[in-house]
């Protein structure tokens, strides 16, 4: 089953909940810092199981509250980068994308 494609209002909302995770985590947030982060990679995701994978994996593990917060940092910026990725080059001119993310995207391109 083919999904629709990813619109940018879609890709907007990603990196502005990625945004909010990211400032939360920052703040030492980390509870809320996850909860955006988690809402970020629920958006049109690739997997539906992803998420409740990498919860029991971290369960598991028995990680500190920053790092919980930093793989599900990880989780939604791959998610987002996927995203982006599926845009065309004119979509992609329509979402403000935001710098940093930007040059840490093309660095990942070169990879």
């Amino acid at each position: 089953m083919d999904q629709d494609p990813v619109t940018v209002e879609e890709v907007r909302e990603v990196q502005e909940l990625f945004k909010a995770g990211y400032q939360y985590h920052r703040e030492q947030k980390y509870k809320e810092a996850i909860a955006e982060f988690k809402k970020a990679s629920s958006i049109r995701p690739i997997d539906e199981e992803h998420l409740n994978e990498l919860a029991k994996r971290l369960k598991a593990m028995s990680v500190k509250l920053v790092q919980e917060s930093l793989a599900y940092m990880g989780c939604a910026t791959n998610h987002l980068k996927m995203m982006v990725d599926q845009l065309d080059p004119d979509e992609r001119e329509a979402v403000p994308l935001d710098e940093t993310l930007k040059e840490q995207f093309e660095k990942w391109d070169e990879e």
